[in-house]
């Protein structure tokens, strides 16, 4: 059920991807770190907010920002079946353009949760947004349809059950998507530019929200697949499975990486990655340091985890030691950031603590929004960008 439209000039641009950042959940190389300077320390509703800008529809995905751009997702309609792709100015909030698409897939789902729960992926020059129905449009900069595919309509047994929220990533030009559930389960490597399966191996069936990441292990780019089953590392060129590290891992919070050391969440754990010499080397485990829905963050030297109860913990990333713990009010869903020396936490109510990073906690603000948040925030333009089911904000003086 693939449909490729395009020309053969887009085609060809397509064939030599630019050398670009690419980003994606938790930004360039899926860290949750930025290298924006000048960020918001506090606002408001009514203060230090830059733009706000209304969506169609619910959402979890984080917006995604290249070259001035800034691309959400959003699902709307009877029983969510409308699904969007929007486009913004960073600097003003004008929209500037908007696709919309049928799902195709089920849109039964938990009540937490909606059919844009994926995060988008984009190189700068395309934007490429799974949704949780297993839709897939590929668009351009300026929201022309370059292919769309139905993995449902490729494979009628892929289920939504509670809700499919593994975002894509992107190595290259080859476009990784994670499809774990109940029914035909695959990790698969899509061809950039025409969406064509590289290469799809199977997995176990299951249901399983962690994204894959793409790492730089010595020299050698290896794609992350955390799940039930253990840590597994695959070729993004090939889909060859390079080691596997068994363990009790998360289903929900995804891996991070930094200094050479994975730090994947469930009984948390710390390991090198293992070599075509060498197996994957465990250095610590701590049962303590809970994520829940969020993903861990490595940041100037330390480990940093959010408890879905709002207990923050700052670790030494090289023994797990619990360095200081602080307790913030609600419930998290959303990652946190680390940007220009801080740590930016943002609660379900839409509530942002903002702590400096290091080895003492440190609060420095807290900041509402009014509304709920369930999307990591994402730092641009020295600006710091949070999504409700409501609105897109951009904060920032």
């Amino acid at each position: 059920m693939k449909r490729s439209i395009a020309c053969l000039a887009i085609v060809l641009a397509l064939a030599n991807p630019v050398a670009a950042d690419v980003w994606q959940f938790r930004g360039p190389g899926g860290s949750g770190v930025s290298a924006e300077k000048n960020l918001p320390l506090e606002w408001s509703e009514q203060s230090n907010l830059r733009w706000k800008a209304a969506l169609p529809g619910r959402g979890l995905s984080n917006p995604v920002v290249a070259k001035g751009r800034v691309y959400v997702t959003a699902a709307s309609g009877w029983e969510q079946k409308r699904l969007h792709v929007l486009c913004f100015d960073l600097k003003t909030g004008k929209q500037l353009w908007e696709r919309q698409f049928w799902a195709t897939g089920t849109t039964q789902c938990h009540p937490k949760t909606n059919m844009a729960a994926p995060t988008p992926v984009t190189d700068g020059e395309r934007i490429y947004a799974l949704f949780a129905t297993a839709d897939l449009a590929c668009l351009d900069a300026d929201g022309n349809l370059v292919w769309y595919r139905s993995l449902v309509g490729d494979y009628p047994t892929v289920g939504n059950n509670v809700g499919m929220a593994a975002s894509p990533t992107l190595h290259k030009d080859t476009f990784i998507v994670c499809m774990e559930n109940v029914g035909e389960s695959f990790l698969a490597g899509i061809d950039a530019r025409t969406g064509e399966n590289r290469w799809r191996v199977p997995r176990p069936s299951g249901i399983l929200w962690t994204t894959p990441l793409v790492i730089d292990n010595q020299g050698r780019a290896e794609v992350l697949v955390q799940s039930s089953d253990g840590l597994h590392a695959f070729d993004p060129a090939s889909g060859k499975r390079l080691w596997t590290a068994a363990g009790e891992f998360a289903g929900i919070s995804s891996p991070t990486f930094g200094d050479g050391m994975i730090f994947a969440p469930g009984t948390f754990t710390a390991l090198r990655p293992g070599t075509d010499k060498s197996k994957p080397q465990v250095l610590w485990q701590n049962g303590k340091l809970s994520t829940g829905y969020t993903s861990p963050l490595y940041y100037r030297g330390l480990v940093y985890t959010v408890s879905s109860k709002g207990v923050v913990h700052c670790a030494e990333p090289g023994t797990g030691k619990i360095l200081w713990s602080e307790r913030l009010e609600g419930e998290f869903a959303a990652s946190p950031l680390g940007a220009d020396g801080k740590i930016y936490v943002t609660s379900e109510e839409g509530i942002t603590t903002v702590l400096e990073a290091g080895a003492q906690a440190k609060v420095l603000a807290v900041n509402p929004i009014g509304e709920g948040v369930l999307a990591s925030p994402v730092a641009a333009d020295g600006a710091v960008l949070l999504r409700s089911d409501k609105h897109l904000f951009c904060v920032g003086r």
